[in-house]
């Protein structure tokens, strides 16, 4: 878990007050206490550590909306670049398609969906938000699968609805959507990175 006060991002904008009025305070999250006392010594007496350095964290978050349906509606990437902007306190970049695909309609360069990438103060706020706050709002939640690792170490997530983010406005969005998180982690496996975010909070599903 970072803990060095992250530089502020020139494209962050009023319309992630929520989320950016909580980087440009002087409180340390909360998630990033838990790790420095907690989580380091119980990591390392598990996994037998020789280094505090060797103790997994999480480098970055990655949260991305794809948008098959720009190609037809342009008001739906407005409305995306809003809403990931809100939730993650930092203006979203515009993806784009890297390749013509004939049987979508998909020309090359063609706007196909927007993604932010969150590190220091805005990823450390933006994951404590996540698992405190926003998936336990999620109706009949039980908890998120284990299985979604990478194999290097990093997780995947879906989220369906932008509303359960309690700064997101729901009179104020165009439609219901989804968007992918993507957790990085520094550990050598999926044990280890598993471990991390049972620590951090994680609420995976339990094994019956």
């Amino acid at each position: 878990m970072t803990t060095k006060k992250a530089k502020r991002q020139k494209g962050s904008t009023k319309n992630g007050s929520s989320a950016g009025a909580a980087v440009n305070g002087s409180q340390e999250p909360q998630i990033v206490k838990t790790y420095r006392d907690q989580i380091i010594p119980t990591m390392m007496q598990e996994f037998k550590y020789k280094n505090i350095m060797q103790v997994p964290r999480i480098s970055k978050i990655v949260l991305n909306i794809g948008l098959g349906e720009a190609k037809d509606n342009a008001r739906s990437l407005e409305g995306a670049l809003r809403d990931l902007t809100t939730i993650a306190g930092q203006k979203p970049v515009i993806t784009r398609a890297r390749k013509a695909i004939a049987g979508f309609k998909i020309r090359e360069g063609m706007p196909v969906g927007v993604s932010v990438t969150l590190r220091g103060e805005r990823m450390n706020y933006f994951l404590e938000r996540l698992l405190s706050t926003a998936l336990p709002r999620i109706r009949d939640f039980r908890g998120v699968p284990k299985s979604s690792f990478d194999g290097r170490g990093n997780y995947s997530m879906g989220i369906r609805e932008q509303v359960i983010f309690p700064e997101i406005d729901y009179n104020q969005i165009d439609k219901i959507r989804g968007f992918q998180v993507t957790i990085t982690t520094s550990a050598n496996t999926d044990a280890e990175a598993a471990r991390l975010l049972e620590l951090l909070g994680m609420p995976f599903v339990r094994q019956q």
